[in-house]
């Protein structure tokens, strides 16, 4: 029984970092998006809103393959219903820290650690999981 644990155990780690690493890659390239849009003189919500649904191609490719070893295209639609989600809790966030800050660059770096996390525990929990994913075979 032990070791049926530790093999879990080593197994959720190695996704977690697997996770971390892809989450990395995944963060620079929206934030550089969203730094982009900014300095192109793009209001924060719409600078956002882009550099979220371009994210969401490239994340749904990296997160899907590397991390949960799943290329199942079908499941865009939760993803895509995931980062609504975060979308929405990422743009009422900002308004409220660009309030202490009043920079829009801090507001969008603030928000992307708690946010990354909320993110793998959703595509957890409502995309990638196996037992969802196996029921419709």
């Amino acid at each position: 029984m032990k070791k049926l644990f530790d093999q879990l155990y080593m197994m959720a780690q190695s996704r977690f970092i697997k996770f971390l690493f892809v989450g990395g890659i995944n963060t620079l390239f929206g934030y550089c998006l969203f730094a982009l849009f900014i300095y192109l003189n793009f209001h924060y919500t719409f600078a956002a809103l882009l550099s979220t649904i371009i994210g969401i191609f490239f994340n749904f490719k990296t997160t899907g393959t590397i991390v949960f070893k799943n290329r199942d295209n079908s499941l865009l639609k939760k993803f895509f219903g995931v980062y609504a989600l975060i979308y929405l809790l990422n743009i009422s966030s900002m308004y409220f820290i660009n309030i202490l800050f009043h920079n829009q660059y801090i507001s969008g770096a603030i928000t992307i650690l708690p946010l990354a996390i909320l993110s793998f525990y959703l595509n957890n929990k409502y995309v990638f999981n196996k037992k969802v994913s196996s029921s419709r075979n």
